[in-house]
């Protein structure tokens, strides 16, 4: 199980600020998350995932003749559009 210290270093480092019931619930959640990882490392691998090299996932691409079709409709339906974009407020 993760300690008390450790949550606090993590929420620390991310900049968050935790009461004693959140980091007692954080290291509980956390601590099942890296259980869960602990679990998935004693996965079998199937032979196709061994036969890639590590990092690298390749597939096929394909062109969906509707992606066109698609994109129009869903410019076509936003309230506040410019050309064949979609206006959005800005972030920054």
């Amino acid at each position: 199980m993760i300690t008390k210290e450790e949550v606090e270093r993590i929420a620390k480092l991310a900049r968050l600020e935790l009461t004693e019931k959140e980091t007692e619930k954080m290291q509980k959640d956390l601590s099942d998350i890296l259980d869960y990882f602990d679990l998935l490392k004693k996965a079998p691998k199937s032979e196709k995932a061994s036969s890639q090299k590590p990092g690298i996932c390749t597939r096929k691409d394909e062109v969906v003749a509707q992606s066109r079709e698609v994109a129009e409709k869903l410019v076509a339906a936003s309230p506040d559009k410019e050309d064949s974009y979609i206006k959005v407020k800005s972030i920054l």
